[in-house]
């Protein structure tokens, strides 16, 4: 089992500094769809006793990110593109609400970063840079959600998120994304003239139009699988 290398980590919230750090490393796919999960070997290598190991696992397993098996084996969660298109058009409703809500309350402070971010965007999908390009688009829709100020955005794209960005991971070398910075900046444009439904439209327009590129049918799922399953069996 070829498990990365972690950092042993201080006694604080060690449940959390586990989940954060497995959750980024799934999400980044550092941890390969279908890699053998064992609680022991995980705990040794963060430094921790096995409880908040199998507690992070748990968590992890309650938001579809692992998975457990009759006979004591864990895993990390296959990749199915039929999830994650299930997932792309609850998170364009979310996003497109958040951007309905406070289309007409962005200060020159935020008009500030969503340019910002949707530049750096741009370079990295020039660049290719995956991390970054995720991050910066990120950046973008956050803005949205912290002046929507409705918490329970955050609460339900918490568990729809990171089913989306394994998918851009995994794929991101194949999808032309030109088009997301375009849309960003006719979201922009709504937001400006005041216009909520205009800005709701493009932000939804944005987060679909980007699953059509990561998940466009059954034949490309059933590629990821086969690939998950690759991963599995080494």
């Amino acid at each position: 089992m070829n498990i990365p290398q972690f950092q042993k980590l201080n006694r604080p919230s060690l449940r959390d500094q586990v989940y954060i750090t497995l959750k980024q490393g799934i999400i980044t796919l550092e941890l390969a769809p279908g890699q053998k999960l064992n609680d022991m070997e995980l705990a040794s290598q963060f430094g921790v006793s096995r409880t908040p190991v199998r507690e992070a696992l748990k968590r992890l397993e309650d938001e579809g990110l692992v998975e457990s098996f009759p006979g004591a084996i864990t895993r990390i969660a296959l990749l199915h593109e039929e999830i994650a298109t299930h997932a792309f058009v609850v998170a364009a409703a979310l996003h497109a609400l958040a951007a309905r809500l406070c289309a007409s309350q962005l200060t020159v402070e935020d008009y500030a970063e969503l340019e910002a971010a949707n530049q750096e965007l741009t370079v990295a999908l020039e660049q290719q840079d995956a991390e970054k390009a995720i991050a910066a688009d990120d950046r973008f829709h956050q803005v949205f959600l912290n002046r929507a100020a409705n918490p329970e955005l955050n609460v339900a794209l918490h568990g729809i998120m990171p089913k989306i960005r394994r998918l851009e991971y995994a794929k991101f070398s194949q999808a032309s994304r030109e088009h997301s910075p375009a849309d960003h900046l006719k979201i922009i444009t709504a937001c400006r003239e005041h216009s909520e439904a205009d800005a709701a439209h493009w932000m939804e327009h944005n987060w679909l139009s980007l699953g059509q590129w990561l998940a466009p049918g059954q034949n490309d799922c059933s590629t990821i699988s086969r690939s998950s399953e690759a991963a599995e069996e080494r």
